[in-house]
């Protein structure tokens, strides 16, 4: 377990980076050449921390698990497209939303209903919201929180959005000050909104499995419970 962990970190991690570098180099008439510097650390450290996370603290079946690590790696191209480019692609987009909702009936954490509630409520609430802040939500974005909601479900999807808004208030405000931008800037959202979904996804007792199973796998592998059975 610890090594398939380790081996998924250091995978997300080198997908994070070069991810970053390659939106700053394609489509040609988006690429901004800018060299290798911070961001593509920090973008190659928070993906391979996200997939260690996801694979370390999954009690699902494999093959769900594996289902919220293919979404990981578009949510990564995702970022680093939005963080580069100002805009989320449909060429990443569309992947995202035919597996969000081919795993709608088959999600163990989150029923049918719950994901459609998520999905349209997710949408409902984000573009009612755009409305009423200067420039509005970009279209993207909107998909984007649709795909999520239909793989979180009502309750993840709210928690992701809230960390989401959050922590895009926070760095907005830390750039303001810096004087890194103006009022008037545009900061995309996508990026704190995907940050959003992968922590309601890890902080849930659900969503990745039970809790109680995490703590009878752990007793298992240490000889304390006799394994488990699935």
């Amino acid at each position: 377990m610890i090594g398939i962990s380790v081996a998924v970190a250091a995978a997300f991690g080198l997908l994070g980076a070069a991810a970053e570098r390659l939106a700053a180099v394609w489509p040609p008439d988006e690429a901004s050449r800018r060299r290798p510097g911070l961001r593509t650390v920090l973008l190659g450290v928070a993906a391979g921390a996200a997939g260690w996370g996801i694979v370390t603290r999954s009690t699902l079946p494999w093959l769900a698990t594996a289902v919220h690590l293919v979404v990981l790696a578009l949510l990564v191209l995702l970022t680093a497209t939005d963080l580069e480019q100002r805009r989320l692609p449909h060429l990443l987009l569309d992947p995202l939303i035919v597996v969000a909702v081919a795993f709608v009936p088959f999600n163990p954490s989150v029923t049918i209903l719950d994901a459609i509630i998520g999905g349209v409520a997710s949408l409902t609430f984000l573009g009612l919201l755009g409305m009423g802040i200067r420039g509005g939500v970009a279209l993207g974005d909107l998909y984007l929180v649709g795909a999520l909601g239909l793989l979180l479900g009502w309750q993840g999807i709210f928690v992701a959005v809230f960390i989401g808004a959050l922590l895009a208030s926070v760095a907005s405000l830390a750039l303001l000050v810096s004087r890194r931008v103006g009022m008037k800037s545009y900061i995309p959202f996508g990026p704190f909104l995907v940050a959003g979904a992968v922590i309601s996804l890890l902080r849930d007792d659900h969503l990745l499995g039970s809790a109680l199973d995490l703590g009878a796998r752990v007793l298992a592998a240490s000889g304390v419970l006799p394994p488990l059975h699935r």
